[in-house]
């Protein structure tokens, strides 16, 4: 696999190293066999990704971390690399910087020493709730409800399609006061695993298996659990999101590329008539646009990261361009892969039905395809309006 695109401007030597330690640690550590039990996967990779460093670029350097700040490229990298291999791997990696990201970002020093160490070590799983059944993209929508008292805050309501749910060591919890209306008045909690009222035994199962769960909430807790300041949840939200949307289409991005990598080998091996499937006018075309879709996806992903990283400028629009491009145009090149292998990409433990599976969640967490064109249509309407 090429990683000449470690050469574009938008890198430094540290990003060449860290791409060139992870590849050889990846080859080393990783199976993109479907494990048994998922939790205990999820569990093991977390502890395996903590004791080589990896997850101490999900948290700032004062709490552990690699750089000062998230470096989004470095997310990016690792993301499209750990995907490439494993996509258990990715989803491991990647939660412990969603879920603890919130904390990064807006937590107390108090609350970024309790729980960013631990995550950067492994030795703590995080996870984020947002999503509830009636608000998914609609984050101001939520009904998850919070009101305050001289002793505590009480938390009740239900979220849904929770990743890592049900093995997570703690959850940013967003919610809404009583009383509030739209995005004003959602505040943002950290709720511990074994917090009273906290139930995540409803599993969800889905087609590319990952721990997923519902969780339950009727918790009486302590005014430390508030995250950032009252009422700015929604911003704390949204402020989250745009650091690792872009991160999404660098998974999206790994997934491409192990697909189009599958499908150069099997075009290559497989005979057709006298020569090889490779030989063939429309095998060739497939390859062609899938080439195209992935540096295409490549450039959009890093360029989002770039601008986040080096220019310092929030990032929304780029990075909606980013994860809509990455997760529409890998499903795409997914689908071509599996054509190109006919009848054995529809089978199990083969590599392209794996990332058939995997590659659709992502078009649809952390925003949907839908709802980043409208991010991105806003935009454009008031770049062009002024």
């Amino acid at each position: 696999m090429s990683a000449d695109f470690l050469d574009w401007p938008f890198f430094d030597d540290s990003h060449r190293d860290l791409a060139d330690r992870l590849e050889s640690w990846c080859a080393a550590n990783l199976s993109d066999e479907e494990p048994a039990d998922v939790d205990d996967a999820c569990r093991n990779l977390v502890r395996k990704l903590g004791e080589a460093g990896w997850l101490r670029y999900c948290v700032p350097a004062a709490y552990g971390g690699i750089h000062d700040n998230l470096d989004v490229r470095s997310l990016a990298l690792i993301r499209e690399t750990l995907a490439r291999h494993d996509g258990l791997a990715d989803f491991a990696f990647a939660m412990q910087g969603l879920g603890s990201g919130t904390i990064s970002l807006f937590g107390s020093d108090e609350q970024r020493r309790d729980y960013l160490p631990a995550v950067a070590r492994g030795e703590k799983i995080a996870a984020f709730a947002l999503s509830e059944p009636d608000a998914g993209s609609d984050v101001a929508a939520l009904s998850t409800r919070f009101d305050v008292d001289r002793e505590g805050i009480n938390l009740k309501g239900t979220k849904t399609f929770i990743s890592n749910g049900g093995i997570a060591d703690f959850y940013v919890i967003f919610a809404r006061e009583e009383g509030s209306v739209g995005s004003k008045g959602i505040s943002a909690f950290i709720l511990d695993r074994w917090a009273p009222g906290l139930d995540a035994s409803e599993r969800i199962h889905v087609i590319a298996p990952h721990p997923l769960a519902t969780l339950r909430i009727d918790s009486y807790t302590s005014h430390a659990a508030l995250l950032g300041e009252r009422g700015r949840g929604f911003a704390q939200a949204m402020a989250t999101l745009d650091v690792f949307r872009t991160t999404v289409g660098a998974a999206a991005l790994g997934f491409a590329r192990r697909a189009l990598a599958e499908a150069t080998k099997r075009a290559m091996a497989r005979r057709l008539g006298a020569g090889t499937l490779a030989d063939n006018p429309i095998t060739q075309s497939k390859l062609a646009e899938m080439v195209l879709d992935v540096e295409t996806s490549a450039l959009l992903v890093y360029r989002a990261a770039w601008l986040r990283d080096v220019q310092g400028r929030r990032n929304s629009r780029e990075a909606a361009l980013a994860k809509l491009h990455a997760t529409d145009s890998a499903q795409t090149v997914i689908d071509k892969a599996v054509q190109i292998f006919g009848g054995l990409g529809v089978t199990t433990g083969v590599a392209v039905e794996r990332l058939y599976r995997e590659i659709r969640a992502l078009r649809i967490y952390e925003g949907a395809s839908e709802v980043q064109k409208v991010v991105i249509a806003r935009h454009h309407l008031s770049e062009f309006e002024g």
